[in-house]
This record gives C-alpha cells, sequence and structure tokens, in this order.
C-alpha cells in the first residue's frame, strides 16, 4: 500500500490489537451509523492489551443528509458524533486513577469542514467547537490523546480533530500526506501575490508552506513516521511517553502548549513565547482595573 489517504478504516486495523474494535460502543454510548453522522467512525478497542477510544474519519462514505459531507470531511453531525465518544470515555473513567484513564486515538484523514448552507444555519462551528473543547477537556482531566495524520489533514477539520491531542504524529511526505491550512495556490489567488515568489518564501518559512515536514519544522507534529508498518509501534510509545508525562504533572509539555516549546527547539516560531511574554506583561500592568 503507497499511501492511506481515503483508509481510514484500514489504518484502525494497522493500529489496534486483532479483532478488538467494536465500532459505535464508547462507554454507555452505543451508536450507529444509521442515527447520524454516517463518515465519522467511533469505537472501543484494545492498544497493546489497554482499552482505548478510537475516533476516525472514513472517506469512503458520505453523509446522505448532507451532500457537502463526503472523503472524509467532517460535518455538523460528524462533529457531535466524535464529541460524544469523547465525553462518553470521560465519564466511563471519571473514577479511575490516572493511570489508568483510557486513551483516546484520533485517525486522521480529512480535507476540512462541510462549510454548506444548510450545516452553516444550523450551526456547524458550535458542533466543532464542542468537539475541540470535549477533546480539551479529556486531556485536562487526564485521557491520553494521540492523533496521527494518515492522509489529509487540512484547515478546520484538523484544526478539531487532531490539534487538542497531547502528540500529533504523521507519515511523512512519501505517503502523500498532507498537512495545511490552505495551499499556496490559494494563498497566492487571495492575496495577488505571485506564486512564485510564495514558493520560494516558504522554502525558509514553513508558515507559508504546505506539508507534513514542514508542520514537522513548527512543532505542529510530534514525529514523522517513514513506514506504515511502523504506524502502531510508534502510536503505542507516544501513548505510553503521554502517559508518564501525565503522571509525572509535566502536562505543559503537552497539547498546543508543548508543541508551541517544541517549535522554538525547531528554530520556528521563536517570537511566539516574547509575544505571550510582552501580552502578558501588558495585561499585568493594567489587571488591578478590571480584577479588583
Amino acid at each position: 500500500m503507497e499511501d492511506l489517504i481515503g483508509q481510514g478504516r484500514a489504518a484502525i486495523d494497522m493500529i489496534i490489537d486483532p479483532d478488538s474494535f467494536r465500532e459505535g460502543e464508547v462507554g454507555e454510548l452505543s451508536i450507529t451509523d444509521e442515527d447520524f453522522g454516517a463518515s465519522a467512525v467511533i469505537g472501543t478497542a484494545e492498544l497493546d492489551g489497554e482499552i482505548c477510544t478510537i475516533i476516525a474519519s472514513d472517506a469512503m462514505t458520505a453523509n446522505p443528509k448532507f451532500p457537502v459531507v463526503y472523503a472524509g470531511i467532517i460535518g455538523l453531525e460528524e462533529g457531535y458524533k466524535m464529541a460524544q465518544a469523547v465525553y462518553h470515555s470521560i465519564k466511563a473513567d471519571k473514577d479511575k486513577p490516572l493511570a489508568e484513564k483510557r486513551s483516546i486515538v484520533l485517525i486522521v484523514d480529512t480535507p476540512g469542514n462541510g462549510a454548506g448552507k444548510h450545516e452553516e444555519i444550523f450551526g456547524m462551528n458550535k458542533s466543532t467547537g464542542a468537539y475541540q473543547m470535549a477533546l480539551a477537556d479529556a486531556r485536562k482531566v487526564g485521557h491520553p490523546i494521540v492523533a496521527i495524520v494518515v492522509g489529509r489533514a487540512i484547515s478546520g477539520g484538523f484544526l478539531c480533530h487532531g490539534l487538542q491531542a497531547d502528540h500529533v504524529l504523521s507519515l511523512g511526505p512519501k505517503f502523500n500526506t498532507m498537512i495545511h491550512v490552505m495551499p499556496i495556490t490559494s494563498i497566492s489567488r487571495i492575496t495577488k501575490l505571485d506564486i512564485e515568489w510564495l514558493q520560494e518564501l516558504a522554502e525558509n518559512n514553513p508558515v507559508f508552506a504546505a506539508g507534513p515536514d514542514y508542520f514537522y519544522k513548527l512543532g505542529g507534529v510530534e514525529e514523522l513516521i517513514d513506514s506504515i508498518e511502523l504506524i502502531r509501534e510508534r502510536v503505542v510509545a507516544h501513548v505510553a511517553e503521554v502517559r508518564t508525562k501525565k503522571l509525572a504533572g509535566r502536562d505543559d509539555e503537552l497539547g498546543p502548549w508543548g508543541r508551541g516549546a517544541l517549535s522554538v527547539e525547531r528554530g520556528s516560531r521563536v517570537a511566539r513565547s516574547k509575544v505571550i511574554q510582552t501580552m502578558d506583561d501588558e495585561f499585568a500592568a493594567v489587571a488591578e482595573r478590571y480584577l479588583s
């Protein structure tokens, strides 16, 4: 297999323990594709002998209620379905000690959100926001969350399904894996800037470039994986690493904050910490006016 684009379900079987996936079941939640969110895959499995929650996109399934939801797009129903899987994971393990809280594995292959007219009217932003909040809540109460990009991780789809993870992994560029907010062709069209100049700029500034290798330089991906056969091994290893850090109280090294620090180590986003410190200092100077 040359790549895993569109193969979210196949990736599930590559990662979990054999024959352990119970689709549609997470804690007290029991749901079928026919209920809602047909292209979102959720369920419970075992990973290296331990229970885990699996959340993936099925690019081979469309949502018949919403024409814009196909090819792995995360739409209105999919966001809520994924959020439910997370909150039922939290509920199922709420009385368990930190060391026993199940991991949540996100298998990422999404070209974005389904921004159709009906989805916008009904509140798709609330759906995807609910999913992001669910992952943040799970991360903060101790669930190790690891995302693995096996295909596309684009725009708002990646924002809600991936970037709230403790660690983000990705197959390397040779597998046609794509990570970006907007391709350079679109940036050129919108900004009216010459595409050749933008491509040249991207060589020294990964913010403008698309692809997992550039996102790695930004600190947005903890590890690039150069073999499909290594996906399971690396996911298991990162779940263990994340759990160890949570048990040691090193949460600031995980999630978005951890990746912010990682970007500085890799020589990009070096102004980030300075901007944050400046904002903190400016707020501290006037805080008494508003907090007293």
